[in-house]
């Protein structure tokens, strides 16, 4: 999302309004959804804040979640408190939900206990690098805060803002606290990181009803931000790709 996203979108609803009226966003989204699909395994996936409803059309297997009801979704729930039992799912894939979780190392116990021996979870998140920690902190109203403890735990708040956030969580997650977050999540291995997004999405407008990317040039601008990941990723990524998986 751009900066003012949050403050026209307050509801899912108002999100798949937008992605209806936004071809380029489609095939920005489905361009990621793509990636996802190719780092799962096979077997059942529960997707979680799954918002609007729009990855379960790529992937009809797929349990949908969201903390937030909404009609097209599966079931509500807290990605804090999973009420599957363990070993219910190959997969659990999220898009830009993570730096929304109070506690993120609940979320990342309740995948280790969720999750079969062997399955993924997949997670689509923003990338803090020098060029995009620029971009959000001068464009974006989600806050970054790369001071923050992704891995403290406290009490659940049950009258928390699902939109509060901290865009640094998953930065912070695969770089400065993994290897605390393996010590404390052992059957939960960080398999690759892709570092990747650089200027269709901030061109495309996101969820605003504006765009500065044509359609005609998404797809192939994707296809290049891709294959430019290994060389710049670190420096101007603007998302990162995150594969984890339960050990056998």
């Amino acid at each position: 999302m751009l900066e003012s996203d949050h403050e026209v979108l307050d509801d899912p609803k108002a999100y798949r309004d937008v992605w209806n009226r936004k071809p380029v966003l489609r095939e920005i989204y489905a361009d990621i959804y793509r990636h996802i699909l190719e780092a799962t395994v096979d077997g059942p996936i529960l997707e979680i804040g799954g918002g609007s409803g729009n990855f379960k059309a790529f992937a009809p297997r797929t349990v949908s979640s969201d903390i937030i009801l909404a009609p097209w979704l599966d079931l509500v729930c807290d990605a804090q408190r999973l009420p599957f039992a363990d070993g219910s799912f190959s997969n659990i894939v999220m898009v830009d939900v993570v730096h929304h979780i109070e506690h993120p190392i609940r979320l990342f116990r309740e995948a280790q206990r969720v999750l079969q021996a062997g399955g993924r979870m997949v997670l689509c998140e923003p990338a803090i690098t020098p060029l995009s920690g620029l971009f959000y902190r001068l464009f974006h109203r989600e806050p970054v805060d790369m001071s923050a403890n992704p891995l403290m735990q406290g009490t659940i708040s049950h009258d928390k803002d699902p939109y509060d956030s901290n865009q640094a969580i998953p930065t912070l997650l695969v770089g400065k606290y993994r290897h605390e977050l393996t010590r404390r999540v052992p059957e939960l291995a960080l398999e690759r990181v892709a570092w990747f997004s650089f200027v269709a999405y901030p061109l495309s407008g996101g969820f605003q009803p504006w765009s500065a990317l044509p359609l005609v040039a998404a797809r192939p601008l994707l296809r290049a931000e891709w294959h430019l990941r290994r060389l710049i990723g670190r420096m101007a990524a603007f998302r990162l790709l995150a594969v984890y998986q339960r050990k056998s």
